[in-house]
C-alpha cells in the first residue's frame, strides 16, 4: 500500500536546496497531468523559467492524490473536495499557502487567474508582505449559456479587482483579449501582454503503438477532424455537430470529458454522425490523434476561451486550425485566417459547415496553412520566449 501523505510533507526533509536564483511560488487552479489549456501551459513554464535561471514552485489543487509530485522543482496539490462552478472547492488552501511561503521563502508570488483559491493571499500576512503578479488567463465571463455565473461574478469581482489593486504586474495573454478586458480597465498602466507558449519538445512524434491506436480510430477516405477540450459550455461543441451532416466525408472525434458528454453523444447518434467521443485520453494517445488528423477545430463560442493553447499544440504539429473570432478573444490573435487556419464567426453552424467542406476539399492548403503556422509557433510562441518574457519581469519586479 502507498504511504499516506502528511499535510505538510516538506517537514520530512523532502525540501530541495536551492541556488539563490530569483524564488516565484506560482499559484494555481491543477497542474499536469491534469488536462487543460492552463495547466498544461504552466506545466511547460516552470521547467522553462528554471533554465531562465528563474527557481520556480507551484501551489496547485489535487486532481487526484494531494501531496508533493517529483519534478526539479516543488509543486504541491492541495486536498480538494469536489468543484462548485468549475471551481475546486479546498478549505485547506490556506495553510498550504501559509507554510509554503515559509518554507521556499519566494520573493514574489505568481497568481494565474480565475481561481478563488488566490484570494487568500488577501488575508495572509506574509502574502500580503511579497509582491504579486497576476496572471490573467480569462476572465469571468459573465455568461449567456449558464446564468449562475453572472450571480456568482457579483461576489467574486470585489475579491477579483483587490488582488488586481494591490498587484505589481499583470500579465495579459493577447492585445484583443487585454483591450476588451473589462476588469482590467482600470489597471492597464500596469497590464503587459506576455503570449503564452509551449514547449513542442513535450509534443514528441507518437510511437509506433500509438500511431497504429490512431490510425484505427480515424478509418479511410474521410477528412479526419480532431477537436480537443472540456466538454463544458462555452467549447461550443453544439454547434460543431449541427455544422455535420451525415455522409459528408467528415470523421469528427472529440477528446476530452465534462459534463455535457452524453448529451453530445446522444445528440450525434440521434443525428447519425460520423463523430466519436473518447473521453480524457493518455497525453500518448491524445498526441498520436494530434499527430494523425487533417485539421483541428475550437469551435468556441464565449471569451471564457480566452487564447486556446490547443491551437498551438496543433501547430507545433504542422496541423492547420479552425477557430471562431470571439470578439475580445485572442483566438483571433492566434490563428491568421488565411495564412495558418481558418476564422468563422462564433455560433455559425451554417458558416462552419462551409468552411470544412473547403478544407475537406483542398489537402494542399490544408498542407500550407499547418507548415505556416508550425513557423509562426517557432517564432511566436515558443515556452521559451514566453519565460524570458517572465523572468525579465520577475526581475523588474523584485528590483
Amino acid at each position: 500500500m502507498p504511504r499516506p501523505v502528511p499535510l505538510f510533507p516538506w517537514r520530512a526533509g523532502v525540501w530541495p536546496n536551492w541556488k539563490g536564483g530569483v524564488r516565484v511560488l506560482h499559484l494555481g487552479k491543477y497542474y499536469p497531468p491534469f488536462a487543460g489549456g492552463m495547466e498544461r501551459f504552466l506545466g511547460d513554464l516552470l521547467p522553462a523559467l528554471a533554465a531562465e535561471g528563474v527557481e520556480p514552485a507551484a501551489l496547485v489543487h489535487a486532481h487526484d492524490r494531494p501531496g508533493r509530485r517529483e519534478h526539479p522543482f516543488p509543486v504541491w496539490r492541495v486536498p480538494a473536495y469536489g468543484r462548485l462552478l468549475y471551481t475546486p472547492v479546498s478549505p485547506a488552501f490556506p495553510l498550504w499557502l501559509a507554510r509554503m511561503i515559509r518554507h521556499f521563502r519566494p520573493h514574489l508570488l505568481h497568481l494565474h487567474l480565475p481561481n478563488p483559491s488566490a484570494f487568500w493571499v488577501l488575508a495572509l500576512p506574509a502574502a500580503r508582505r511579497l509582491p504579486w503578479v497576476i496572471h490573467w488567463h480569462a476572465d469571468v465571463v459573465a455568461s449567456t449559456i449558464d446564468p449562475r455565473l453572472a450571480l456568482a461574478y457579483r461576489l467574486y469581482r470585489p475579491w477579483e479587482q483587490a488582488l488586481l489593486r494591490r498587484a505589481v504586474k499583470v500579465i495579459a495573454t493577447s492585445p484583443p483579449y487585454r483591450d476588451a478586458s473589462a476588469p482590467l480597465r482600470p489597471w492597464r498602466d500596469k497590464t503587459e501582454v506576455v503570449p503564452l507558449g509551449i514547449d513542442p519538445a513535450r509534443l514528441a512524434p507518437p510511437g509506433d503503438e500509438e500511431l497504429a491506436w490512431a490510425v484505427r480510430q480515424w478509418g479511410d477516405g474521410r477528412l479526419r477532424l480532431l477537436c480537443v477540450g472540456r466538454l463544458t459550455y462555452y467549447k461550443g461543441h453544439a454547434v460543431l455537430l449541427a455544422a455535420l451532416r451525415p455522409d459528408d466525408g467528415i470523421h469528427l472525434i472529440c477528446v476530452g470529458a465534462g459534463e455535457r458528454l452524453d448529451p453530445l453523444r446522444q445528440r450525434a447518434r440521434q443525428r447519425r454522425l460520423d463523430v466519436h467521443f473518447t473521453g480524457a485520453l493518455s497525453d500518448a494517445r491524445r498526441n498520436a490523434l494530434l499527430a494523425t488528423c487533417d485539421v483541428l477545430v475550437l469551435p468556441s463560442v464565449e471569451r471564457t476561451e480566452a487564447f486556446g493553447v490547443v491551437l498551438l499544440e496543433a501547430m507545433a504539429y504542422g496541423k492547420p486550425v479552425i477557430a471562431t473570432r470571439v470578439p475580445g478573444s485572442g483566438m483571433g490573435w492566434v490563428v491568421e485566417a488565411g495564412v495558418t487556419g481558418w476564422l468563422v464567426p462564433p455560433g455559425d453552424a451554417a458558416a462552419l459547415a462551409q468552411v470544412l467542406q473547403a478544407v475537406r476539399r483542398c489537402p494542399v492548403e490544408r498542407r500550407r496553412r499547418g507548415e505556416a503556422g508550425r513557423v509562426r509557433l517557432s517564432r511566436r510562441y515558443h515556452i521559451r520566449t514566453c519565460a524570458r518574457s517572465l523572468a525579465a519581469i520577475y526581475r523588474e519586479v523584485c528590483g
